[in-house]
């Protein structure tokens, strides 16, 4: 199986953020979360608010938008391109997607690449509040291994080096730059996977 981060690694972004500037230019009255989301990012990088505390907060937008579904349909109409060329010519339809961006933005683009795979932030479309630990870090080795007991990771795929985790454990482990795809092997030299 073949394991792949998201936004940063096969998508040009973050799409958490993208989906939100995109929110605003279509509903404006989006603006009004701006401050508190703001001050949320202060206490975050101040240490007083948890990561997932900070992105609900972050998501909290979610509450104005009377058909979240739809703009996420929409936001994916316009905003497919982004998936990185390099993906595409190497996709799998067993490929896993593993993201701590939420499930209802990553569940449209799996669907209209064929993918079923996808380990995400479960994330409620109305309301932006967390149905389970963001899926970051060590949580997403946890899921994988209890998701796919089975499996093995053929090759990992990922910008980040919150990553190791799951680089620890694949049989060949690439980080992404951009478009540039270098092993991670010196790196994993440097991170046990604990």
């Amino acid at each position: 199986m073949n394991v792949y981060d998201f936004d940063n690694t096969i998508y040009d972004g973050d799409c958490s953020i993208d989906f939100f500037l995109f929110c605003l230019k279509k509903h404006p009255q989006v603006v009004v979360y701006l401050p508190s989301q703001i001050f949320a990012l202060i206490k975050y990088k101040l240490c007083i608010f948890s990561k997932l505390k900070f992105k609900e907060e972050f998501f909290s937008f979610l509450q104005s938008l009377n058909l979240p579904e739809n703009d996420v349909k929409t936001f994916w109409n316009t905003n497919q391109y982004k998936i990185k060329s390099w993906y595409l010519n190497q996709k799998k339809d067993d490929d896993l997607i593993i993201s701590a961006s939420p499930d209802f933005l990553l569940n449209e683009i799996c669907n209209r690449m064929n993918i079923s795979n996808l380990i995400a932030s479960e994330v409620d479309i109305k309301t932006g509040k967390f149905k389970s630990n963001n899926c970051y870090g060590r949580e997403k080795r946890r899921r994988f291994e209890e998701k796919y007991p089975d499996d093995i990771i053929d090759k990992f795929y990922s910008d980040s080096e919150s990553d190791h985790y799951l680089a620890h454990i694949a049989v060949k482990a690439f980080i992404v730059k951009g478009n540039n795809i270098e092993d991670w092997d010196d790196r994993r030299k440097l991170n046990n996977g604990d």
